[in-house]
């Protein structure tokens, strides 16, 4: 199997939890990422997932590598998204899946490109045709109580699921609609900002899952056109009484 310079089981890597994995990679991405921002951007806060670094009005979000366990296992949904925040709003966002040849770029005004590309507005589909992607809520399986209802419920109400396991790359193909939505539990801020900043942009809607505004701060997203948007958020508070809070 030829996997053109994607890692394999026999990596290195440090467990962060059950399931959440960093590698060098992560760290060199992450390193070569802040040293660009520091200079072409000097005086805006970073938020990066291996470093850390401090919350701002206005700030950088990185995820150096997103899919690290699918890097480990040699999948090629792999990652990188920088974003750029500013009052709680994502301004630019850039999505990068070097193993797949794709590059996600936009910002508020000027619309999205896929390589270079410029994509078009987003169409709500036949919703009982969607195709939705998802996450598990790995990090706190305690949370499936309120996810699995939501994913049974999804499967029932559109066509199919998806689960690649990056997130930002979901988001990525929300926007330009290979998938038709994107829901998960308890993600970063760096995970969902630049992949929402595309979907934003081409006119889809952005929220948690009550349909309000935190989900920055939660990680609880839900990512679409208007009219999946409006059918997971049904879905969700239809569920919410069995799954809890």
């Amino acid at each position: 199997m030829r996997r053109h310079g994607l890692a394999h089981r026999g990596l290195k890597a440090d467990v962060k939890s059950a399931g959440d994995y960093v590698t060098a990679a992560d760290r060199e991405s992450e390193a070569a990422i802040l040293e660009v921002l520091a200079r072409e951007a000097p005086g805006i806060a970073v938020l990066a997932e291996e470093e850390g670094g401090k919350r701002g009005s206005s700030m950088w979000a990185v995820d150096p590598l997103d899919g690290t366990t699918n890097y480990v296992h040699g999948f090629p949904a792999v990652g990188l998204s920088v974003a750029l925040l500013d009052g709680g709003q994502p301004l630019v966002g850039v999505v990068i899946a070097p193993f797949l040849d794709l590059e996600f770029a936009g910002a508020r005004g000027e619309g999205v490109t896929r390589n270079g590309e410029r994509l078009p507005m987003l169409r709500d589909p036949d919703v009982s045709r969607a195709v939705v992607a998802t996450g598990f809520p790995f990090r706190n399986k305690q949370r499936l109580v309120r996810y699995l209802p939501v994913m049974e419920a999804a499967l029932a109400r559109f066509e199919d699921l998806r689960r690649a396991g990056a997130a930002a790359l979901d988001l990525a193909f929300t926007a330009s609609g290979v998938f038709d939505g994107f829901f998960e539990l308890g993600l970063g801020t760096w995970d969902v900002a630049a992949g929402a900043a595309l979907v934003l942009e081409l006119g889809g809607r952005v929220s948690d899952w009550s349909g309000g505004g935190g989900w920055l701060e939660t990680g609880d997203i839900i990512a679409a056109p208007p009219a999946v948007h409006d059918a997971l958020i049904e879905l969700a508070n239809a569920t919410g009484s069995r799954g809890g809070a």
